[in-house]
């Protein structure tokens, strides 16, 4: 049986930079899709598609999670970790107040992970650029929705401390074993 573990938070907390140290690491990794839907849409004329179609950018990012959940399963590899997870679709959509279908919550239900880290916001290391365009105090109510949206999912939420990459990688890799 695989073991899928996500590592989730608010944007600016050091997932991606974690996740890049497990791939260092030899894990089998899943990166953070979003990034390329924005600069997709941003190459056909579209500069933020979450902010002005954020339902069709949800979707585009809901159906790209669950191409990943399904492509992980084909993995030969004991342990998968994801950057962010399909619930994370739908805290988003909670935090900027946009209905969704109710399919959202029935995908996350379905799919469901081993383990959630969930990474808080950290304002030394806290940055913005082309595609994360939110202020700290923006990331720390997004962490807040991403912390109560796992929570109604019924997941036990670990919370990863702050620390130099290696120490914030041993400590999730620690607590899986």
């Amino acid at each position: 049986m695989q073991t899928k573990i996500v590592i989730t938070g608010g944007p600016g907390t050091g997932k991606s930079t974690v996740i890049k140290e497990l791939v260092k690491r030899n894990f089998m990794c899943m990166p953070e899709i979003s990034r390329e839907i924005t600069q997709n849409a941003r190459q056909n004329g579209t500069e933020q598609l979450f902010l002005t179609k954020p339902l069709l950018f949800s979707e585009l990012l809901l159906e790209g999670r669950v191409n990943q959940y399904i492509e992980a399963e084909k993995k030969n590899s004991a342990k998968v970790f994801f950057d962010r997870g399909i619930p994370d679709v739908h805290a988003y959509m909670n935090y900027i107040g946009v209905d969704y279908p109710k399919t959202y919550i029935n995908t996350s239900k379905f799919y469901r992970y081993n383990y959630i880290f969930l990474m808080a916001p950290w304002e030394e290391i806290y940055i913005t650029d082309n595609e994360r365009y939110e202020n700290f105090e923006q990331a720390l109510a997004i962490h807040n929705h991403l912390e109560k949206t796992y929570a109604e999912l019924n997941y036990d939420i670990i919370a990863v401390p702050t620390g130099t990459i290696e120490e914030r990688t041993d400590f999730i890799l620690a607590f899986i074993k």
